[in-house]
């Protein structure tokens, strides 16, 4: 009995932020859709900073049906992903944050891109960027060596899935990515918007 008093604590509390995240959302996007300057506004990310690339990515992620825009509905659905969700469904987020141009694959301009904007963010953070970090170019080789199984020059979902999954330095590297909650934290702490 003292579980079921406690999920439901915790279902109150979940609807409670949810009402919350909803009345700031109304207030910061009137209209009911969050644009991308908006959504970096949101997070405090500057239009021209080091998480900007990166916070396009995102923004592209979730939005889900593609109209360049998030509604509330994608928001929830994007938050209750990067809280919640299991290894598998975050690295399938974490692919379409990839690929770019959601053709379903990922090639090296695309992975470079993504690899250049962590380690731009990791260095204005100073986060883990000793000496010894290999290359942008580097961590792609090594990423495209160790999971593009068939040696086409594209990174399909499942090679993605597989390849992170498989090897502990693949998902290490991708770990900025992987934990979009540390990220969307870090950047609710440095907004006054949420």
């Amino acid at each position: 009995m003292g579980q079921t008093q406690q999920t439901e604590n915790t279902e109150e509390i979940d609807v409670k932020a949810l009402q919350d995240m909803y009345k700031k959302f109304v207030m910061e996007c009137p209209s009911g859709v969050l644009f991308l300057h908006e959504f970096k506004r949101f997070f405090g990310v500057d239009p021209t900073g080091e998480a900007s690339d990166y916070a396009e990515n995102m923004f592209r992620a979730f939005d889900r049906n593609g109209d360049n825009t998030i509604d509330f509905l994608e928001f929830v659905a994007a938050l209750n992903l990067v809280f919640r969700g299991d290894l598998e469904h975050k690295l399938r987020w974490s692919f379409k944050v990839y690929d770019k141009d959601s053709n379903g694959y990922v090639d090296r301009d695309e992975l470079r891109s993504i690899i250049d904007s962590i380690y731009r963010i990791k260095k204005g953070t100073k986060t883990d960027m000793g000496e010894s970090q290999p290359t942008v170019d580097e961590v792609v080789d090594r990423i495209f060596q160790a999971v593009d199984i068939d040696k086409d020059g594209h990174i399909n979902m499942g090679e993605f899935i597989r390849g992170a999954q498989q090897d502990p330095w693949v998902l290490n590297m991708l770990k900025l990515d992987m934990n979009p909650a540390g990220w969307v934290m870090e950047q609710r702490r440095k907004s006054a918007h949420f």
